[in-house]
């Protein structure tokens, strides 16, 4: 949480910096190209490395980020719909790889929605004569 709360004063001191960023970018690292992203992500490995050595965080690939997102996101519970849109997967693919993130103290009242075993047992369809 401390990297989010400093991203924004760090984006602001490097748009200022450089001539050819884009003056509304919301990116910490801007384009240098002019362009509204960066497409060439080995552009940024030295600036992020110092970020995170300046913010007192382990090193980590910039790709984990991902990763710190969409368990930031589940964790609390957030629409997991809206997450997978965020990241550009599909709802299976983000449950697939973080479903473990989420969860709750609730969790086992889940349990108390399934029927007492006996009532299940007497309105399960029957399939052939033998029940």
């Amino acid at each position: 949480m401390n990297a989010i709360n400093h991203a924004q004063p760090i984006a602001t001191l490097r748009r200022m910096a450089s001539k050819s960023a884009h003056p509304t970018s919301p990116f910490v690292f801007q384009p240098s190209k002019g362009g509204l992203w960066i497409n060439e992500p080995s552009v940024t490995i030295r600036p992020f490395k110092s970020a995170l050595k300046a913010l007192n965080i382990r090193e980590r690939r910039q790709y984990d980020t991902r990763h710190t997102y969409a368990t930031l996101c589940l964790m609390p519970g957030m629409n997991p719909a809206f997450i997978a849109s965020q990241l550009g997967h599909s709802v299976e693919m983000l449950l697939s790889t973080y479903a473990k993130w989420i969860s709750s103290s609730s969790d086992w009242r889940e349990l108390e929605k399934l029927p007492p075993r006996v009532e299940l047992a007497q309105k399960w369809p029957k399939t052939d004569d033998r029940a």
